[in-house]
């Protein structure tokens, strides 16, 4: 796990492919991050595009965890809240590959993105997960707290319905 390194990802065309097969990947496996399986290459080559250029623009920072040259995690700091919840970010597109969970990639990527919130002032983050199959238990590890559930929430990427699972956390300094 020493090897791992976390890194704000940059809009090349390799990053973008990189993105584009985790999140087949995670969709394939069950991953419940607002895509249907099956999911097209194409379809999240052209997410990760606009959440990547979203990123160049302030709105979000998109984080990823490297072995060497392989990107074998991910997640999403959405910053760019409305004009009275300066002081928030939002916690998304948490994605770990398939053959490295259980290692502590997720648990990396979460902590360098509440560093990143905290560097951009923020001292509230929030973040939801599925109910069926989510990381809910990673989320509370981290100390976030679970504010409740909202039955039926989404589709499963292989059909059926799941509930959401609502968190929030304090960090940093409170003004």
């Amino acid at each position: 796990m020493n090897s791992i390194e976390i890194g704000t990802l940059t809009p090349t065309a390799e990053t973008q492919d990189k993105l584009a097969e985790l999140l087949v990947a995670t969709v394939a496996a069950g991953g419940s991050v607002s895509f249907m399986h099956p999911l097209v290459p194409q379809t999240a080559r052209a997410f990760w595009e606009k959440s990547l250029a979203a990123a160049e623009r302030g709105e979000r920072a998109v984080l990823g965890a490297w072995d060497g040259e392989v990107l074998v995690g991910t997640v999403t700091l959405l910053l760019d809240c409305p004009p009275n919840q300066p002081h928030r970010a939002e916690i998304a597109k948490l994605m770990t590959r398939v053959d490295r969970r259980g290692r502590g990639v997720g648990m990396r990527l979460m902590r360098a993105a509440e560093s990143l919130a905290v560097e951009k002032g923020r001292t509230l983050l929030v973040l939801d997960t599925a109910a069926d199959e989510g990381a809910s238990g990673l989320y509370e590890k981290l100390g976030f707290t679970l504010t409740g559930e909202i039955p039926d929430y989404a589709l499963k990427p292989h059909g059926g319905l799941t509930g959401t699972l609502i968190y929030w956390k304090r960090i940093g300094p409170i003004s």
